[in-house]
């Protein structure tokens, strides 16, 4: 390309047209420059994507297409599959909570419609508890919490793995029920617990603050529940076997 051309393309911030350019097929001006533009608004489209899942930090790349639906799962009266997969719930500002023994799959659905979620262009973050009431503890330690919180401003999803392996202090507990009191009502939260509700009193130790965080997740939530052994297990014993 020549380099006035170049240059004119970055002023207009058009990056994959001057890449791109010259390979497009067309048959008259009027289909050239609707071909570059529908190419640019494209490859745009595919970083932001790619942009997202970066920013989203899931541990592994899990889709809803490799999703084993099973009769282990029950879906609330309130949400069918369809308007799972289809994010009616971040639109409408709702939670999903994912309760059941560990490794029955809640992992896999959390992070499968994180990678959805990314895609439709909605921000997401992606965290094991335990490290977020780390990183949330260090930054209040350091003066430094309302700068962290500040990176959940424009997070549409925030996805919260494995809540009740890890009991957490008074200091953590407080902490993550502040940030989860602000995403009440304005935006969605996806949690996976191995602990029914009148179990988390073993994670936030003070019963009050146990009752007011669970009244807040579950008032707009969809509670998907898991029966069953672990997948993980089930599928070493018959490699075994």
């Amino acid at each position: 390309m020549p380099e006035n051309l170049r240059n004119l393309c970055k002023q207009l911030r058009l990056a994959y047209v001057a890449d791109s350019f010259e390979k497009v097929e067309f048959t008259s001006p009027h289909e050239y420059l609707v071909n570059v533009f529908e190419q640019e608004i494209e490859m745009r489209e595919f970083a932001k994507v790619e942009r997202n899942l970066k920013k989203a930090r899931f541990l592994e790349n899990k889709s809803l297409e490799a999703y084993q639906w099973t009769a282990a799962i029950r879906l609330p009266q309130t949400l069918n599959k369809d308007q799972l997969e289809n994010l009616d719930f971040i639109r409408d500002h709702q939670n999903i909570v994912l309760v059941g023994a560990p490794g029955t799959g809640k992992t896999h659905l959390a992070s499968a419609l994180g990678r959805r979620a990314c895609e439709r262009g909605y921000e997401v973050r992606f965290y094991r508890v335990s490290h977020l009431v780390e990183e949330l503890e260090t930054a209040h330690r350091n003066g430094k919490l309302s700068a962290f919180r500040k990176k959940f401003d424009d997070v549409q999803l925030l996805i919260l793995d494995e809540m009740g392996y890890v009991p957490f202090s008074k200091e953590g507990a407080e902490i993550l029920f502040q940030l989860i009191t602000e995403f009440y009502e304005k935006k969605s939260l996806i949690v996976t617990s191995n602990l029914e509700f009148s179990q988390w009193n073993r994670i936030f130790i003070d019963s009050r603050l146990t009752a007011a965080l669970v009244d807040r997740l579950i008032h707009h939530a969809h509670i998907i529940t898991y029966s069953g052994e672990s997948y993980r297990l089930t599928n070493a014993l018959s490699r075994i076997n």
